[in-house]
C-alpha cells in the first residue's frame, strides 16, 4: 500500500466532467504541468494526460474509502483474500452461516475446535482489507452483535492488526458471550490516526473455560460506527503502575501495559489494550535514555530518567523509571572449540533446543526473568531470585563425552552473610522423562569467598565431582538455588570436554 503526499505523480487518468464540477473545484490546489489530449464522447470527456502534480494532504487522505461496513449479511469492500488465521489456529474455523443472523439472513460462524484437534487447538485470525486501507477518522467504535452455542468467554476481539506494522491495534479481552444476541462495542482511542487502516477485525478464542471442549459463536452487523456517546475515562502505561528497571548503556526496555478506559453507552467502563502508536512518550532526562514512538527505551548514559505517556494530549497514569548503571561488564568470552561443547545458553556457541530458561515453578518460586541484550550479548537476568529451573528435555542432552559443566554468574548487589548459590544438574534417566523413578541429580554449593559482588564468577564443575548424578546420558535440567530475593545475571551455560 503506497500513499503520495506533497509528491509528484505521473499517470494517465480519466475525468468525468458532467456532474463533477465540485470535484474539479476541490482540486484547484493541484499544480499541473501537463500535455492534455481531449476525446469527447457525448457528454463525457476522457482526458489522457502525462503530467506532474503536487498532492495536498486532503487529496491524499481522500484516496482511502470511508466505508464503515465489514459484514452485513455478506462482506462489504473486503476483496477476495481477507482472512488470515493465526499460527496454530484451526484454519477452517470461520465460515458464513446462511441460516443464522441478527435480524438478517446470514452471519459469520466461528467453530472453536476441541483442545486436542489435530488441525489447530483454537480459533483465531485477522480480517484484512484486500487492497487499500480505509479512512476511519469519522468513527468512534467498532461494533457487532455476537452470540454463542453456550455461555463462553472469548479471549480477544479487536482491530488494527494487519500482519505488517500492526501499528494501531486495539483489543478487548475476556468478553462474556451468551446464547442470545448482544452488542459488543470496541472504542477507537484516537480515530484521527486511522487514515488508511487495513486491519478491520481480529479475534482469538480457545477452550480454557470449557474444559477443552469446542463450541460455536456467531458475529453479525460488523461495522464501524459514530456513536457519539463514548466517553474516555482514563489511560495508562505500565498498567497504571510506576515501574522501574535497572539497565546498562545500550540496553533496550519497552513501555508496556498500554491501556485506555472508556465509558460505554450502557454505563459500563471498558478497558481497551492498545498498541504504543496511539501514545506520545517523553523522557524526563533524554541524555540518560531516549524513547521512540513505539515505546522503545534505549539507555544512553548513567543516571535516572522517567518515561511518561500521553494520548490525545491527556496524561496517562503510570510511568517507567530507568536506572542506568553505565557501561555493562561482560562475562569472559568462551574460547573452547565448538566441537568440545554442548551449549545451553551462550552467544559464543550454537545452543541446543531449550524448553525454557525459567520454568516459573509454582507455588514457591519468586524468580522473574528480565533478560536483556547489550552490544549483541544476551544475558539471563533473574530478579527476585530464590530458585529457577532451566529445562532442555526435547531432546535431553547426552553429555557422556563431556567432562565438565560451566556457567558464568554475576551478582550486582551485596553478598549477605551466609549467602549460598547451589548449582544442580539433573538427569532424567533411561526413560528420558521427568519423574519416571530413575531421575538423579547432584547439587554443588558455593559460598563466600567464592561468591563476590560486582564481578563475574566462572563456575566449572567436573562430572567426577558429581557422585549424585548416576548418569549423564539424559541430562535435562539445570537448577539454580539459594537466592535471597536479589538479582543474578547468568551467561555461558554449557557442558564441555
Amino acid at each position: 500500500m503506497e500513499t503520495v503526499q506533497n509528491g509528484k505523480l505521473e499517470h494517465t487518468f480519466t475525468l468525468i466532467l458532467e456532474n463533477n464540477k465540485k470535484k474539479i473545484e476541490d482540486m484547484k490546489n493541484l499544480k499541473f504541468n501537463c500535455l492534455v489530449g481531449f476525446l469527447l464522447l457525448g457528454s463525457i470527456a476522457i482526458i489522457n494526460t502525462s503530467c506532474e502534480r503536487e498532492l495536498s494532504d486532503d487529496a491524499a487522505e481522500a484516496t482511502f474509502p470511508k466505508v464503515a461496513e465489514i459484514f452485513i449479511e455478506d462482506f462489504v469492500g473486503m476483496g477476495s483474500n481477507f482472512y488470515f488465521p493465526y499460527g496454530g489456529s484451526k484454519p477452517t474455523a470461520w465460515s458464513v452461516d446462511r441460516e443464522e443472523g441478527y435480524n438478517s439472513n446470514a452471519s459469520m460462524r466461528f467453530d472453536v475446535p476441541n483442545a486436542n484437534d489435530a488441525e489447530g487447538n483454537y480459533a483465531g485470525a485477522i480480517f484484512r482489507v484486500d487492497g487499500a486501507g480505509r479512512n476511519l477518522t469519522e468513527y468512534d467504535a467498532l461494533t457487532f452483535y455476537v452470540k454463542a452455542s453456550q455461555g463462553v468467554t472469548i479471549s480477544e476481539f479487536g482491530f488494527g492488526e494487519d500482519f505488517d506494522q500492526n501499528k494501531y491495534m486495539a483489543t478487548i479481552t475476556n468478553v462474556s458471550v451468551g446464547t442470545n444476541w448482544s452488542k459488543v462495542i470496541i472504542p477507537i482511542p484516537d480515530a484521527s490516526k486511522l487514515l488508511q487502516e487495513r486491519g478491520m477485525f481480529r479475534y482469538a478464542a480457545g477452550t480454557q473455560g470449557t474444559n477443552g471442549m469446542g463450541y460455536t459463536f456467531w458475529i453479525d452487523n460488523l461495522k464501524f460506527e459514530k456513536l457519539g456517546t463514548i466517553r474516555t475515562v482514563g489511560a495508562a502505561i505500565m498498567n497504571g503502575n510506576n515501574a522501574s528497571v535497572n539497565t546498562f548503556v545500550g540496553v533496550n526496555s519497552n513501555v508496556t501495559g498500554i491501556i485506555s478506559t472508556f465509558n460505554l453507552p450502557n454505563g459500563i467502563n471498558q478497558i481497551v489494550n492498545l498498541s504504543t502508536a496511539y501514545f506520545e512518550f517523553t523522557s524526563s532526562n533524554p541524555t540518560v535514555a531516549s524513547v521512540d514512538s513505539n515505546g522503545l527505551v534505549t539507555s544512553l548514559s548513567a543516571g535516572t530518567t522517567v518515561i511518561t505517556g500521553t494520548i490525545n494530549g491527556v496524561q496517562a497514569n503510570g510511568s517507567l523509571t530507568i536506572n542506568c548503571s553505565g557501561n555493562f561488564t561482560h562475562a569472559p568470552t568462551p574460547t573452547r572449540n565448538q566441537a568440545n561443547v554442548i551449549s545451553i545458553f551462550s552467544d559464543a556457541y550454537n545452543n541446543v533446543p531449550v524448553n525454557y530458561y525459567n520454568g516459573y515453578w509454582a507455588p514457591w518460586q519468586t524468580t522473574v526473568s528480565s533478560d536483556f541484550t547489550v552490544a549483541n550479548d544476551n544475558i539471563l537476568n533473574y530478579t527476585i531470585f530464590n530458585f529457577v529451573g532451566i529445562e532442555f528435555s526435547a531432546p535431553t542432552v547426552n553429555a557422556t563425552s563431556m567432562t565438565h559443566f560451566h556457567l558464568d554468574a554475576f551478582i550486582p548487589g551485596t553478598i549477605a552473610p551466609g549467602r549460598q548459590l547451589r548449582v544442580i544438574v539433573v538427569d532424567f534417566g533411561a526413560d528420558g522423562a521427568f519423574g519416571g523413578g530413575n531421575d538423579t541429580r547432584h547439587s554443588t554449593t558455593f559460598t563466600a569467598p567464592f561468591l563476590v559482588s560486582q564481578n563475574w564468577m566462572s563456575i566449572d564443575i567436573p562430572f567426577s565431582a558429581m557422585p549424585g548424578l548416576a548418569s549423564r546420558s539424559n541430562i535435562a535440567q539445570i537448577i539454580l538455588e539459594g537466592g535471597d530475593g536479589s538479582v543474578i545475571y547468568v551467561d555461558n551455560v554449557y557442558f564441555y570436554n
